[in-house]
């Protein structure tokens, strides 16, 4: 099976906007872009991004639709999974995206930056430091 998008995500997902898929589409150049500065996500695992990491971090929307304006945390973001796929899945919810490394967490804006994830924030922060609430945290 060809893990491209169109076998992987937009199979499960068929309902995503032209707007969505476009910002799904883009993603893999952008990691497969700073995965040549930086170990983002495995480099033996960069062709399979769509299936393992972005199909995987969707998965919870087979379970819980999440209402507008639900506030959610990715605790431990690492790359930006699952809070970038969420926060394209979701345009009408607030994503906070956390993670100790400051170098990840550098690639995360860098990609809600250049998808236009006006619903996403990423900082390098440890969770103990977070004064803020959510309706839920995932990780």
């Amino acid at each position: 099976m060809e893990l491209s998008f169109e076998n992987t995500v937009l199979k499960y997902f068929p309902q995503l906007t032209d707007n969505q898929k476009s910002q799904f589409l883009q993603l893999k150049k952008l990691y497969e872009d700073w995965n040549d500065k930086i170990n983002v996500v495995s480099r033996k695992d960069i062709n399979a991004l769509y299936l393992h990491h972005v199909l995987h971090s969707m998965s919870i929307a087979n379970f819980i639709d999440f209402s507008e304006g639900t506030r959610i945390l990715d605790l431990g973001t690492g790359g930006g999974f699952p809070g970038i796929p969420l926060a394209i899945l979701f345009p009408e919810c607030n994503f906070l995206l956390i993670d100790g490394k400051a170098k990840k967490i550098k690639v995360v804006n860098e990609v809600i930056e250049a998808l236009g994830l006006e619903n996403s924030l990423a900082r390098h922060k440890r969770s103990e430091e977070l004064k803020m609430t959510f309706d839920f945290v995932l990780a």
